[in-house]
């Protein structure tokens, strides 16, 4: 057994939950740094370029040898913390090897493992992503704005949404609209999230009706090498896509464009639905009803109640169209009542009692509330 090999094997004998694998032995070497952590079901491998990190877990893999690969002629340090244990690893540029641990004070590894599992994000601190750093989220060293913290945590809560989603189809290729973009801040970086970190081979168009932010976005994807990212000027109704959707986005589309937008995904049989609706003004200017009167007796009780009946109106007619269908919590109630995210993911069989029930519970609200929404409309005139 070689020496590196034995330090290493002795390091995970302990169970580590944390090494950090540094000091390239090459200056031209592709990662600058490489990072191993225990997580509740796997270690997760992180490597670290000028401006980027690749993300990888290991679950079946013996874990000591993967690390010696690793290691193995690339890298001149490991750092490893195990319990009350820290070790050190260091290799000259001749290949001698030095070798130590001690003992620290600290936490137990359980309650090490779990304060890492809870600050450990999808776009993690520490790595360069442009878009974050133009948002003044990130300095230009990566690290996080304390003022916009609470940001941070709300664009990895979307991409967490959509990880979810996506792990469950283990796709390798998607193509996505993005209606109502703005200035698509977001967009970038779920472009950056599938295409760099997840290696999904992704392709986005993102559509809005302002031309000076469609030239804008447009510059920008060139600056950042977004090579399958790029901005249309147009409206999602009647929007020509040049290829079969997987995925839809609409974020803060205002009032009844969310449901035009839910429409066109729906007919694109689109696999994958995100939408976050604003400013559902429609089922406020109808809604009525004589033997719940209640929820419409006093102003700011009514706008609240037509905005999540609007929601869970568009959640149920999505059900009917084979959609297994989630009304989430996207941003914390305490920043915004606006906080509802529409997630919907295609099935391939969706049974019909489902359906009709879905669709029957529509009816009867539309009834009970005499209102006539949208995405009904185009739905059942469909």
């Amino acid at each position: 057994m070689s020496e590196l090999k034995e330090y290493i094997n002795r390091i995970f004998e302990s169970q580590p939950h944390k090494l950090v694998i540094s000091k390239p032995a090459n200056k031209q070497s592709e990662f600058k740094k490489i990072t191993v952590e225990l997580l509740p079901k796997y270690y997760q491998i992180a490597k670290y370029t000028d401006k980027q990190v690749f993300h990888e877990n290991i679950i079946n893999e013996n874990i000591s040898e993967r690390c010696l690969g690793l290691v193995d002629g690339k890298f001149l340090q490991l750092n490893a913390w195990a319990g009350g244990k820290e070790f050190y690893l260091t290799i000259s540029k001749k290949g001698k090897i030095f070798f130590k641990e001690k003992n620290i004070q600290g936490e137990t590894p359980c309650k090490t493992v779990e304060h890492n599992r809870q600050k450990q994000y999808l776009l993690p601190e520490g790595q360069v992503i442009e878009p974050l750093v133009d948002m003044g989220v990130f300095t230009k060293d990566g690290k996080v704005v304390n003022s916009m913290y609470d940001k941070f945590k709300q664009i990895n809560r979307f991409i967490e949404i959509i990880d979810d989603a996506i792990r469950q189809s283990d796709c390798k290729k998607l193509n996505i609209i993005d209606f109502g973009c703005g200035k698509s801040y977001l967009t970038f970086i779920v472009y950056y999230y599938l295409t760099f970190i997840k290696k999904v081979d992704t392709t986005i168009i993102g559509l809005d009706l302002k031309k000076d932010v469609i030239e804008k976005c447009n510059k920008a994807a060139e600056k950042y090498g977004y090579d399958k990212l790029r901005f249309e000027l147009g409206d999602i109704n009647g929007f020509k896509c040049p290829f079969d959707v997987d995925m839809v986005i609409t974020l803060h589309a205002c009032d009844t464009a969310t449901d035009y937008a839910l429409y066109n995904a729906v007919k694109w049989n689109a696999k994958m639905i995100f939408s976050v609706p604003c400013c559902q003004h429609e089922l406020n200017k109808q809604v009525a009803s004589d033997n719940l009167a209640i929820l419409t007796r006093y102003g700011i009780i009514q706008e609240r109640f037509s905005a999540l009946l609007t929601d869970s109106i568009r959640g149920n007619l999505l059900e009917y169209c084979g959609y297994k269908t989630q009304l989430l919590e996207f941003i914390d109630f305490a920043h915004t009542p606006k906080n509802i995210l529409i997630r919907a993911v295609l099935k391939q069989n969706q049974a019909n009692k489902v359906k009709e029930k879905a669709l029957n519970e529509v009816k009867a609200a539309v009834e009970e509330f005499n209102v006539n929404p949208t995405l009904y409309n185009l739905l059942l005139n469909e």
